[in-house]
């Protein structure tokens, strides 16, 4: 059997529901394992699954919840802010999980502040929240990586041409007319972040992007899992047009009828 490449979403502390899961995938030691950052906040065992994916031979991403904890915990001055900012945001829930096992968290930030913003895998382009369409790649940060939205999924064309950009960082269920715990493809772009946190979903998900199967287990329903195609469990997403858009493409389609126009009188 050949090696599958396994991609899971944002994980948000929930260590229990990431054993299932990965139970679940039953990774052979041939198969590579991604996580796309995220790993920490929101949930109850952000430690543990920090400490799993650090000692495992997985590669991660860096999220911007991972950002967030080094700005926070970084001995510069000035980071009353970012303190806040994280801890309203999940970290606080971090911060009593280190406190549950009593482990510092040096090494550990010393690990994140390591960790890369994308991977290229030829066909697939891991981010964690993914990029400017209007920059290259070389003059994006950490801001475009691990923060970007809207800019990024209002794309109406594929920024890479031969690769398939996967993301977590924005909920699906967030877009219009997906439910919890499905997926959504735009143009060019998966986004697989089914949010493990939300009370809404519960879904934690992982993708084998080799062979379109996703695994998915509920943290919220006892863990229970469930595998299925992935085209069983995506929905299209494309961007609504705006104002200036409209009127645009109103005035393309008026020309084009006048341009036909004038053919048909020429062609008397």
């Amino acid at each position: 059997m050949k090696q599958r490449r396994i991609i899971i979403g944002d994980i948000h502390g929930h260590y229990d529901g990431l054993m299932v899961l990965l139970e679940a995938i039953a990774p052979r030691k041939d198969d590579m394992v991604y996580f796309l950052g995220d790993l920490i906040d929101r949930g109850p065992k952000s430690s543990q699954v920090v400490e799993f994916v650090r000692n495992s031979p997985y590669q991660c991403l860096l999220g911007n919840h991972e950002y967030m904890m080094i700005q926070a915990l970084s001995d510069k001055d000035g980071t009353q802010g970012a303190w806040q900012g994280w801890f309203y945001s999940g970290g606080w829930e971090t911060v009593e999980s280190y406190r549950d096992t009593n482990i510092m968290p040096y090494e550990d930030l010393e690990w994140m502040r390591s960790l890369p913003m994308y991977l290229d895998l030829g066909d697939v382009w891991l981010v964690h929240a993914g990029v400017n369409p209007k920059l290259p790649i070389q003059k994006q940060t950490y801001h475009e990586f691990c923060w970007i939205r809207k800019e990024f999924h209002a794309i109406e064309k594929p920024y890479f041409s031969d690769k398939l950009i996967i993301t977590g960082h924005t909920i699906t269920f967030t877009f219009e007319n997906v439910e919890p715990g499905e997926l959504v493809r735009g143009e060019g772009w998966l986004d697989i972040d089914t949010s493990a946190y939300h009370c809404r979903s519960g879904w934690l998900t992982g993708l084998d992007i080799d062979n379109n199967i996703v695994y998915q287990v509920n943290v919220n329903d006892d863990n229970k899992t469930r595998k299925m195609p992935l085209e069983a469990v995506v929905k299209p997403y494309k961007p609504k047009t705006t104002a200036k858009q409209q009127i645009q493409e109103r005035l393309l389609a008026k020309k084009n009828n006048q341009d036909k126009l004038q053919l048909n009188i020429n062609a008397r």
